[in-house]
């Protein structure tokens, strides 16, 4: 049994367009994913596809409007906001700004503190020791225990939320862009921390990124969003060196190469996104994929798989694939 299941996942904000008028935005529809023990599923895509709002509808920061999420055979959607605290210490959230998620007023150690203390871990005769270690595995010293989040740089605070994370000892942690704030050598710290503790816990990770280079580090899987959907899933092998979907393609392309002469001709999206108030059935991305044909306008989008493990969103790929037409060119 999967880790985390999710299933027909949606999430609607109605909002009021004018007098009486009432319009759907749609943040997240129908997404299917699932994380084995020990696994990392890196969830990617631009600013506004999606990808926050699935990671807090999984902890239930959000609630969802429609679907089911499952931790460890345990469902987290339909429970009441007592029983979902009962879950807490298996579900925990690293932030995308460290500061900005961490209390000003409280020393880091207070915070780590908080959660041991709520879920009863330790006594209160054992917190000190209890938080030398955890310190420790992030690698802060004792010394910053005492400390304030603006007495540290960004790369310690992060590695604070990272330990208060720890702290209840999950078995999810759901990563929302954790080095986006923090630069390129910290980064690679952080990623390196990430996969230790893993390694030493056996813990799940659901990375959300826009950053495919990190994700190339961390993700054992990845699934791509966009305007809210899932275009395609695999593992990382299979999304970064063979894409199904254009969308993939367009944000693989747009890495940045180490030199020019390694430099090729990009797939770019042409038009404007689609609004995702009241978005239709077909696919999302047919007024900006350089692929699209009629098919794309007239047939509802669905996630199929072409391959085992490797499913994708593309209505024209699924058919030309299947009789060996496919051509990957515009």
């Amino acid at each position: 049994m999967p880790l985390l299941e999710v299933s027909g996942l949606r999430k609607v904000y109605r909002l009021k367009t004018g007098f009486r008028a009432r319009a759907e935005l749609v943040a997240a529809d129908d997404v299917e994913l699932s994380i084995e023990r020990g696994e990392t599923l890196a969830l990617v895509g631009e600013s506004g596809s999606g990808k926050t709002t699935v990671g807090r509808c999984v902890l239930r920061l959000e609630e969802p409007t429609l679907g089911d999420v499952a931790i460890d055979g345990h469902a987290v959607t339909g429970l009441r906001s007592r029983e979902v605290r009962g879950l807490r210490g298996e579900m925990q959230m690293v932030f995308q700004d460290p500061l900005d998620s961490l209390n000003p007023r409280h020393t880091v150690g207070e915070l780590v503190a908080e959660p041991l203390l709520l879920h009863g871990i330790v006594s209160k005769d054992d917190l000190r020791a209890e938080l030398e270690q955890l310190f420790a595995i992030v690698g802060l010293g004792p010394q910053h225990i005492d400390r304030y989040p603006h007495q540290l740089s960004g790369g310690q605070q992060q590695r604070v939320g990272i330990a208060r994370a720890l702290a209840p000892r999950p078995k999810l942690v759901v990563l929302d862009e954790p080095t986006s704030a923090l630069d390129v050598s910290v980064q690679a710290q952080i990623i390196n921390l990430l996969r230790d503790i893993q390694r030493e816990r056996d813990l799940a990770f659901l990375f959300i990124s826009h950053d495919l280079a990190v994700v190339n580090l961390l993700a054992d899987r990845v699934a791509v969003m966009y305007l809210g959907r899932i275009v395609e899933i695999a593992s990382r092998e299979v999304v970064l060196s063979r894409p199904a979907h254009p969308y993939t393609r367009a944000l693989i392309e747009a890495i940045p190469v180490d030199h020019p002469s390694q430099r090729r001709k990009r797939l770019t999206m042409r038009g404007e996104p689609m609004s995702p108030i009241d978005p239709p059935a077909h696919c999302h991305l047919v007024s900006r994929c350089p692929f699209a044909k009629p098919v794309c306008s007239e047939v509802p989008a669905e996630l199929i798989e072409v391959t085992p493990g490797h499913a994708t969103r593309c209505v024209r790929f699924q058919r030309e694939h299947d009789n060996g037409s496919w051509n990957p060119t515009p």
